[in-house]
């Protein structure tokens, strides 16, 4: 039976400058793909490579080792000795494989717990070995699963719920604060890495009136024209603070620019209407107190950052319950992958019977055909095709049971009456007729030659 396997590394393993050495880019996928499965022992792949992990799932080819040769196929393809990355490079396979590929599906195995995007990263990849015709049914299907524990992972559980880090904890209390955040004036202070972060899930969470400004007008209007927001002069912070219902402020300066003198008067232009500012630079931007102000909220970053912690906390624990989850389907998937050794036998029980059933049906047939029969011969004549296909069928295992030594007839016997659910007790109870032996002609004298 072809084995499933996973090659790959990820942070857990490596830093990123190892992790670079063997990332592929999006356009490299497709040709890598073909070129596996085409010269290694490969008969399905689909390959992952993001920024914390790069990593081959595929199926085996019946009774052959892969993982060896995608180790060395994945440093060769980088130009890298393959002695380089050998400790960073994990493998499973089986069973401890379906586990892995589920617990990556289900963001149990990311950087950042229970994040998202590592299952749309998955789905493209897989729609990738798709159009590289590399993708085959365990594959498929071990993927498709996946999907699935994810949803039941992120439905069940609250391993997503919460924001992670800063920028996005800092999008979130506004939302709580504010509601729907489409109908208010939001104010980025900062064009940092922070600040960026920040009014990006500003405008993916529905903000539309984002003004930006900054000491070095080139950087706000680079991050205004990304986000579809209006970047103002640096000169004009009074009034755009009077204008502004939600404040993010991150800038370098050594000293704090959100000053009580400043509120003082921006809180009266407001008419001491509600207004939150969120402070998560370091040093800090807002004097503590401006948060005395009415109408003011204010946090600054060792607030967000216990909600993060909170946040984290929460999801470390669902990560129990997620893990049960992924257990649990991992072990379903198993059954059915060891199912699939015996559909060849299955197909040809099947095709057996069925060839034997065919052979009596045509005799049978032919004999209707050559004269006439009254109702009482055809009922005899179906009961005699049926009494020579049962009989037919039951030659060769009655003759293996006789002919075996006492414990493999045993043994034998066993197995027959756990396929077949028999009793052999209540059998002998029933008193059934014994079938004639095999070999003995049922026909009719009229109907022999």
């Amino acid at each position: 039976m072809s084995e499933l396997f996973v090659v790959g590394i990820s942070w857990r393993t490596a830093v990123v400058a190892i992790r670079e050495k063997l990332a592929f880019r999006d356009e490299e996928l497709v040709p890598t793909l073909r070129a596996m499965t085409k010269e290694l022992p490969v008969a399905e792949a689909l390959l992952v490579s993001t920024c914390n992990r790069v990593e081959v799932y595929g199926v085996a080819r019946p009774g052959q080792d892969a993982t060896s040769a995608v180790r060395r196929f994945l440093a060769e393809q980088r130009g890298i000795p393959p002695a380089e990355v050998a400790e960073s490079l994990y493998d499973h396979r089986g069973n401890q494989a379906v586990r892995h590929v589920f617990r990556v599906a289900a963001a149990l195995d990311s950087l950042v717990l229970g994040e998202a995007q590592i299952l749309g990263q998955l789905k493209s990849a897989y729609g990738v070995a798709g159009s590289a015709g590399t993708s085959g049914p365990v594959l498929g299907r071990c993927l498709e699963r996946a999907f699935g524990v994810a949803k039941r992972v992120r439905s069940e559980t609250a391993i997503a719920r919460g924001a992670s880090n800063v920028s996005t904890v800092a999008v979130e209390l506004a939302s709580r604060v504010f509601g729907d955040l489409s109908g208010k004036h939001v104010l980025v202070i900062g064009a940092g890495k922070m600040s960026t972060l920040a009014a990006r899930h500003l405008y993916s969470s529905g903000a539309q009136r984002i003004v930006v400004t900054n000491r070095s007008p080139e950087k706000a209007e680079a991050l205004a024209s990304e986000i579809d927001g209006i970047a103002k002069p640096w000169s004009d912070l009074e009034g755009l603070l009077v204008d502004a219902d939600v404040v993010i402020s991150s800038t370098g300066a050594r000293e704090p620019i959100l000053t009580r003198p400043l509120f003082k008067k921006v809180t009266k232009g407001r008419r001491w209407r509600p207004m939150m500012v969120i402070d998560i630079a370091v040093p800090r931007d807002a004097e503590p107190a401006i948060g005395e102000f009415d109408g003011v909220f204010l946090y600054d970053i060792d607030d967000l950052e216990k909600v993060v912690a909170a946040n984290l906390s929460e999801r470390a624990k669902a990560g129990e319950q997620a893990s049960k989850i992924v257990e649990h389907e991992a072990g379903q998937f198993e059954h059915w992958l060891r199912s699939q050794g015996v559909v060849p036998t299955i197909r040809a029980l099947r095709s057996k019977f069925a060839q034997v059933a065919d052979a009596e049906v045509a005799k049978a047939l032919d004999q209707l055909s050559r004269r006439e029969h009254t109702p009482a011969q055809q009922r005899e004549l179906v009961q005699r095709v049926v009494q020579l296909v049962v009989n037919k069928l039951l030659h060769q295992p009655t003759a293996a049971l006789r002919e075996a030594r006492p414990d493999e007839a045993s043994l034998r016997a066993e197995v027959l009456c756990e396929l077949f659910g028999l009793d052999p007790i209540e059998g002998d109870r029933e008193s059934q007729p014994v079938l004639p032996e095999p070999g003995r002609d049922l026909r009719s004298p009229e109907d022999s030659p």
